[in-house]
């Protein structure tokens, strides 16, 4: 029961309520509770109305953020599915033809936020690790005719949540950008977990959205801020966004006590190595448990278990045993690491996946 401050000693010094007292929570990398100097460095904030400009914390985290991936200007906004939707609304008319991957964030997860905000039609691409090819995408974009929606808008998404945290490296994603371009298409990255595909890949963030038009990044997954994505793009781009994040209710006003965690939060790139590895240690765990891994190896900081199906019965069985994970699809499963999760932590969920092993196991 819920009965008020927390117990975690690795979740910034015990900030994590009773509710989840001794749980080992897998459920995502959204789960985080802010740290010590996160909270501090919020309550120290200076504030101003960001909705006139004037916040100078949220000024600075947009700044910085946009020089980290090489573009001139950034947006602060509460959330990674609003960064996706203002990217859209700011890159498109009514009308126009978005094209990206069948089971892209955006698509899948969005509540068909595009459709019903920037009237916008969506054409579904098929693809490897969350990727359509280029040859895929010019055979589905068609000749400017009366008949046909404009085709405008692609949308790219790194890392990809549904593909397994896939990391997508310059080699594969530099073709798609060009082509994009040579059709007259912009290109908006979804980088909701772009700093791990970077960690992984040992490339820039900055390499990685080179050639993107637009690129959100989220602050409140692996990188542990309470909530907070910025939308970079050009100058002239992010100022068109601005007013889209008026009409969707994102302006915040003083909203430097948020983009101060950000700030923290961006010193949290380098330890995504960390999540990795403990992901790495999760995935070759339940392999040797004997369990059905979906991915032959683990990108960045989620894996993927394959159960028999119906599996809401093995999610209650492994929350008895303190371990909290999230259901992808009915046959599958979603474990990711995050700061919050200790090697300890992954010892206990792979007891706790040998404990249940005789009944839902491999």
């Amino acid at each position: 029961m819920w009965s008020g401050p927390c117990l975690r000693q690795n979740s910034c010094e015990g900030w994590v309520y009773e509710m989840t007292r001794g749980l080992v929570d897998l459920r995502s990398d959204t789960v985080t509770a802010p740290s010590s100097a996160m909270r501090q460095a919020m309550a120290e904030a200076e504030v101003g109305d960001d909705v006139y400009g004037e916040d100078p914390t949220v000024n600075r985290l947009e700044e910085a953020v946009a020089a980290r991936l090489g573009k001139e200007a950034g947006l602060f906004v509460p959330s990674g599915t609003m960064a996706n939707q203002v990217a859209i609304l700011a890159h498109t008319d009514r009308g126009d033809e978005l094209f990206l991957h069948r089971e892209s964030h955006a698509y899948y997860y969005e509540g068909a936020a595009a459709t019903l905000w920037a009237g916008v039609m969506v054409t579904l691409l098929e693809g490897a690790e969350g990727l359509f090819t280029p040859e895929e995408l010019k055979s589905r974009v068609r000749p400017q005719d009366i008949h046909h929606p404009r085709p405008r808008l692609v949308l790219l998404e790194n890392t990809h949540n549904r593909a397994g945290g896939a990391a997508l490296s310059p080699e594969r994603l530099d073709p798609v950008m060009a082509l994009s371009h040579e059709l007259d298409l912009k290109v908006h990255v979804d980088g909701a977990r772009l700093f791990n595909a970077a960690v992984a890949l040992g490339v820039p963030a900055r390499r990685l959205v080179r050639d993107a038009d637009s690129v959100s990044v989220c602050l409140s997954k692996g990188l542990g801020a309470p909530v907070g994505s910025v939308l970079v793009g050009p100058r002239e781009f992010i100022e068109r966004a601005r007013r889209f994040r008026k009409w969707l209710g994102g302006g915040m006003r003083q909203a430097g006590i948020l983009a101060a965690a950000g700030l923290v939060a961006l010193e949290n790139i380098d330890r995504l190595a960390e999540d990795h590895r403990r992901a790495r240690d999760l995935w070759e765990g339940l392999v040797a448990l004997g369990y059905q891994a979906w991915m032959p190896t683990v990108p960045t900081n989620m894996v993927m278990v394959d159960t028999v199906e119906p599996n809401h019965r093995m999610v209650a069985a492994l929350k008895a045993e303190g371990v909290l994970v999230g259901a992808l699809t009915p046959s599958r499963l979603r474990l990711v690491t995050h700061l919050d999760v200790s090697d300890e932590d992954i010892a206990r969920a792979l007891e706790a996946f040998e404990t249940i092993r005789g009944s839902y196991g491999g």
